[in-house]
């Protein structure tokens, strides 16, 4: 058993070489990590392993910003959504309702003085606040419909609707805060709910947390509008701020195409004038609206409007088919690049407000490394110690052993572009420390062996095949205990719970198979008769 076969010694070598080239890039400088992602020599871009460890907000800095959904904006959005519903379903059924829908503050009224049509217009009206999906599974009845004898039927939104609501514009902000960011270049953010209604947003090495609030403080709504002519109805005209003029300006509220149908938004230079524009391009839908609008608006104003902020108003000269563009707002270049970051993200589904921000500075981090650093040294050190004045050369193959540990678990973090933080430092020294547990319990079923009188080669053997059960089942535990802490973690938990999975992994491979292959090594050179311990 203590033999092993020249391909298994070259693959656990290899193994090692391996880890050490994932290592490597940790080590040398953004240049040449760039040339290796780029490829070397004669060898294709990519091959060669090029990332490093990240490291996180509280080692490297960063901006730190909390966001809070506007409850309010979203509740008003919900009733205007509930009058245009309400509208809807009243003119198709051909209900008459003099006087109009009333907006109140958790919902509408509307009064249907005629008993049959009343009665025939409830069922659609009740329809709405019916859960979308199947019963059970669609989310919270949203709506409560009442009717009162004088033909007013109220339709209020419950409770449980704005919560609803909230949470779920929660979860459709993170995707799109996501990709905003994600098109900083930003690596390894970290950004999650907090509460029902508010929004973490973490971002290492962004020492600018203006650049990172100009991004979040948009909601980014595109609409395309005409505007308005002279003798419109009042009720179908609004007046937006202008970006060019400084005033206002009269625009439809009718809404031609928005900015759910952009496939893509780019900035770059108009060429007549050289100044910043945003080029957009639409899907077949919204690119078929657009050119059927175009062309049927020749000469008129279309206005682009950008959170019910008119940005340009261009004239219509002729049709534009195929859905491309381009937005014009004396922008200048860094503008126009985050607008289409903006627009490439899509909008966010409800106003954020930043409800506290902060800057981490480098100095904090460096503090933090060296004191990790220092931990880290140190508890090696007792260990490789401990383990070398107890166990003698057994000792040393041990603590060779945890420092090729220690390599692998660098290894896989490049590998897979994980995040050290803090708590992630505090792992790997609590996994330094327990790395060396699998090669105690072998080594004390050695002694154990031993002392009822078998022979070395034979206590050996019996040693790392009767601990290595005990050895599994222990790691177990502990992999079981610190994927859990990953999965329901959130932020410094999850660096923890990350280098201990790693390091559970990498104990089972260094403690048995490399610790195994050395002692078998060295009996077969030295031929010992005793124990060295």
């Amino acid at each position: 058993m203590l033999r092993y076969s020249r391909a298994k010694i070259i693959g656990v070598l290899l193994t090692v070489v391996l880890g050490l080239l994932f290592v490597t890039p940790n080590f040398l400088s953004q240049g040449t990590r760039d040339a290796l992602k780029n490829g070397f020599g004669f060898l294709p871009s990519g091959l060669l392993p090029h990332q490093g460890i990240v490291l996180g907000l509280d080692l490297q800095g960063g901006s730190h910003v909390l966001l809070q959904v506007d409850a309010a904006a979203i509740a008003k959005a919900q009733i205007n959504q509930l009058r245009d519903d309400v509208r809807r379903i009243l003119h198709d059924q051909k209900v008459g309702f003099p006087g109009g829908i009333t907006v109140t503050p958790r919902g509408v009224e509307v009064r249907v003085p005629d008993p049959a049509e009343r009665a025939r217009v409830m069922g659609a009206l009740t329809e709405l606040g019916q859960p979308v999906g199947n019963a059970g599974f669609g989310g919270p009845r949203t709506l409560d419909v009442t009717q009162a004898d004088d033909g007013i039927i109220r339709l209020t939104i419950t409770e449980a609707g704005v919560t609803d609501k909230v949470r779920r514009a929660v979860d459709q902000s993170i995707e799109v805060i996501r990709r905003r960011v994600d098109a900083l270049g930003a690596t390894e953010p970290n950004i999650q709910r907090q509460g029902n209604d508010r929004i973490l947003v973490e971002v290492p090495g962004l020492q600018d947390p203006q650049k990172l609030k100009d991004l979040l403080g948009q909601t980014a709504h595109l609409e395309f509008r005409m505007v308005a002519d002279q003798g419109e109805a009042p009720g179908d005209v609004e007046q937006l701020p202008s970006q060019e003029t400084g005033g206002t300006l009269p625009v439809e509220k009718r809404v031609i195409v928005d900015g759910a149908d952009l496939v893509d938004a780019q900035p770059g230079f108009d060429p007549r004038t050289n100044e910043p524009i945003v080029n957009f391009r639409f899907n077949v839908r919204g690119g078929q609206r657009f050119g059927q609008a175009t062309a049927e608006n020749v000469g008129r104003l279309l206005a682009i409007v950008l959170d019910n902020k008119v940005i340009s108003a261009p004239r219509i000269n002729g049709p534009i088919p195929g859905g491309q563009g381009q937005i014009s707002g004396r922008f200048t270049v860094e503008a126009a690049n985050n607008l289409a970051v903006l627009l490439r993200a899509g909008a966010l589904p409800a106003p954020l407000t930043i409800v506290e921000e902060r800057t981490v500075g480098p100095g904090l981090g460096a503090d933090s490394i060296a004191a990790g650093k220092l931990a880290t040294y140190v508890a090696s050190a007792f260990v490789a110690l401990f383990m070398f004045a107890v166990y003698g050369v057994f000792g040393f193959f041990a603590n060779f052993a945890l420092l090729i540990h220690v390599m692998f678990i660098f290894a896989l973090m490049s590998a897979f572009g994980a995040t050290l933080t803090l708590p992630g430092i505090a792992g790997i020294v609590l996994t330094i420390g327990t790395a060396v547990d699998s090669n105690v319990l072998i080594y004390e079923r050695i002694r154990e062996e031993v002392h009822n009188g078998r022979a070395l080669v034979s206590a050996l053997e019996a040693g790392f095949t009767r601990a290595f059960a005990t050895i599994i089942d222990s790691n177990a535990t502990m992999l079981i205990a610190a994927f859990i802490l990953f999965l329901m973690g959130s932020g410094p938990v999850k660096g923890f719970a990350l280098t201990m999975v790693f390091g559970v992994l990498t104990t089972v491979i260094t403690a048995v198979t490399m610790t195994r292959m050395m002692i078998g090594l060295w009996y077969r050179v030295r031929r010992p008769q005793t124990l060295p311990f």
